[in-house]
């Protein structure tokens, strides 16, 4: 596990360092407009599909995230909404403040930190606007791709211990968090809340380690708010500012940003408004088939293998089903060992020998909640939550 020595060699990369630059090799994401370079020299980052440079939005390549079921730190997506943010962090100086409705205000070091029971737990970090690219018809906003998605091993503290030792006072009903970021003149601080159950549930996290080492400085150097099954809007990276509330959060990043439709599936007809909103909040089941490409070719009456992730959102991967006829039969897929209610899941299955032609193979997860993918995907102005089974194209020759 790492140490403050570990930390202390992420530090410090300084304005220079945090520009990558684009390598000679781009990606089509697969959506109209959806060509992006690669950078190969961002700070504690290898190549990187790049949506912006400042702040950063950095995407995984779909061929990473198909090699393993945890993401590696080097490649995990990045995404922060302003252009101040923490470039370098003293580990020593640092201060994690605790305020607001408590009995006593804490200035907690790292070391103090570490000195509470730690708790390790595998969970997938999304961004909520995860394959936004691909809405019709479009939307604003970051057009990612499918790759702003990441699972790791997060290991840290459980926030509940962190407030118990500030003594929350009666009448909490929501803790605010925020980080070191910092927002241009005039704009809103980034600033996120939960309510004060959900925040003391004991798997809310404060991780100072992702994977076995300390958290990259894009990915929330040195600690992030970890909260299991939910949209990474929630994950305050850099994590410095825990505000415990007596009443409803009205700030701009709960009342007005962030929310989707109060609709089934937070779905509405794409032109719509004056429709209720609430704040995004549990994630929902998705599947994905990697590596084998879209438009893959195959050698016909030859069987072959299909596999990929799936993950269930708020709750587990209680299965992942194949269909090859647009959805009107299933098959259940074999899947790989469980590694935690909140993480990826691998799934893989043999396709009996197909004669020449062409033809579509589709999945879909359904999570231990009974909720399953549909075939058709959702519409909102924000582009949340965006999780239709997805499907390639394949041709047998």
């Amino acid at each position: 596990m790492p140490d403050r020595r570990d930390a202390l060699r992420l530090i410090g990369l300084g304005a220079a360092g945090i520009a990558g630059r684009a390598a000679a090799q781009d990606i089509d994401l697969g959506f109209a407009g959806g060509r992006r370079a690669l950078a190969d020299n961002w700070p504690q980052k290898g190549a990187m599909i790049v949506l912006r440079e400042r702040a950063p939005l950095l995407e995984t390549p779909m061929d990473v995230l198909g090699e393993n079921v945890f993401t590696p730190n080097d490649r995990f997506f990045v995404r922060w909404h302003y252009d101040d943010i923490p470039l370098s962090v003293d580990p020593a100086a640092f201060r994690l403040r605790v305020g607001g409705a408590v009995r006593r205000s804490l200035a907690l070091s790292l070391d103090a930190l570490r000195r509470l029971p730690r708790v390790e737990l595998a969970a997938v970090n999304q961004c909520s606007g995860n394959s936004r690219g691909f809405f019709t018809p479009r939307v604003p906003g970051a057009q990612w791709g499918d790759g702003a998605i990441g699972n790791a091993l997060w290991t840290g503290v459980r926030l509940r211990d962190v407030l118990d030792m500030a003594g929350v006072a009666p009448g909490a009903v929501a803790v605010r968090l925020a980080g070191l970021d910092r927002p241009p003149p005039g704009a809103p601080w980034f600033e996120k809340s939960l309510a004060i159950d959900h925040a003391r549930d004991g798997e809310v996290m404060i991780a100072f380690a992702m994977n076995g080492a300390a958290l990259p400085l894009l990915n929330g150097f040195p600690i992030r708010l970890v909260v299991p099954g939910w949209y990474s809007t929630y994950w305050i990276k850099s994590l410095d500012r825990i505000e415990v509330l007596t009443a409803p959060d009205t700030g701009y990043w709960m009342a007005k940003a962030y929310r989707i439709p109060a609709t089934p599936g937070a779905s509405v007809v794409p032109g719509a408004k004056d429709f209720p909103t609430v704040p995004i909040g549990a994630m929902v089941p998705r599947a994905f088939i990697t590596p084998l490409p879209d438009g893959a070719k195959l050698v016909a009456d030859q069987p072959f293998s299909v596999r990929g992730l799936a993950m269930g959102g708020a709750h587990g991967v209680a299965r992942v089903d194949l269909s090859m006829d647009a959805g009107r039969t299933w098959h259940a897929a074999r899947l790989g060992p469980d590694q935690g209610r909140y993480g990826f899941r691998r799934w893989s299955a043999t396709i009996a020998g197909l004669r020449a032609g062409g033809y579509r193979l589709w999945a879909r997860c359904t999570n231990t909640a009974g909720e399953t993918q549909a075939m058709d995907a959702i519409w909102n102005p924000g582009g949340y939550m965006r999780n239709p089974a997805p499907s390639i194209a394949i041709r047998t020759a």
